[in-house]
């Protein structure tokens, strides 16, 4: 049986938990993408860590930069305006992400639970201290360059990007709030992720135990075959908006 967008417009708290795949779709890479030009010949999960980082600051500052830029340049799509459009149509909804861009918050999205950390909030790599003001984005061609990290100004540290990186703990008050909106939902949708990377990918697993309806929007869904589990192959910003117009109309 289809899932059915009618349960947009009964669900009392709708969460949204959405990955990589979403930001794909606005022309941002993924962890799984090939790196090109003068970067392919790294790794993303060496220069996604604190061994990168204490290795070679400034290669893994540059790279990061090089993120940077591209989101900066980036403009959310269909499927982040639908999720904020979404949030003014059921009494609650919870938007929990693996991204660490800002298209969720550009797209109207408020209060976004951000389990891997945000590219745009930096702290000291030496005493954790937050940095307030935004670094600058480096001038120029960013493609293999490397740039030194800026200087905190309690202690002279490095910064580093507020992302989590492998090898590290999700943020726990984060993935807390998270897990507890997945047990207390009557509807998951499950959008661009591919549900593989833990402790993320028991979010959808909590809600479809604690008894909520699990709707995956993937190119690829995986689901367990459960009666309330249901899948829709296809690209978010595609298949999102159409079920809002079905949902509500």
């Amino acid at each position: 049986m289809p899932f059915d967008p009618l349960l947009l417009a009964h669900a009392r708290h709708v969460v949204v938990f959405t990955g990589a795949g979403v930001s794909a779709e606005s022309g941002i890479a993924t962890f799984r993408d090939k790196l090109t030009g003068l970067w392919e010949r790294f790794d993303p999960a060496q220069l996604a860590s604190a061994e990168g980082f204490a290795a070679d600051q400034a290669l893994v500052w540059g790279w990061y930069e090089m993120r940077r830029a591209g989101i900066a340049q980036a403009n959310p799509n269909p499927a982040h305006h639908a999720i904020a459009s979404l949030a003014a149509r059921v009494p609650k909804l919870t938007l929990v992400t693996q991204n660490v861009d800002d298209l969720h918050e550009r797209a109207g999205s408020q209060d976004v639970l951000h389990l891997h950390g945000r590219l745009d909030a930096f702290r000291c790599y030496r005493c954790a201290r937050p940095v307030e003001a935004l670094p600058p984005l480096a001038d120029g061609a960013l493609e293999g360059r490397r740039i030194e990290p800026p200087r905190c100004a309690h202690c002279a540290g490095p910064l580093r990007p507020g992302v989590v990186w492998f090898g590290e703990q999700l943020p726990e008050p984060v993935l807390s709030q998270a897990c507890e909106a997945a047990e207390h939902c009557d509807l998951l949708l499950s959008v661009g992720t591919s549900g593989l990377v833990q402790p993320a990918a028991s979010i959808p697993r909590l809600a479809l135990a604690a008894g909520a309806t699990v709707l995956h929007i993937n190119p690829q869904p995986q689901v367990s075959g459960h009666r309330r589990e249901f899948a829709i192959a296809g690209k978010a910003g595609e298949v999102l908006p159409g079920l809002m117009t079905r949902g509500f109309e």
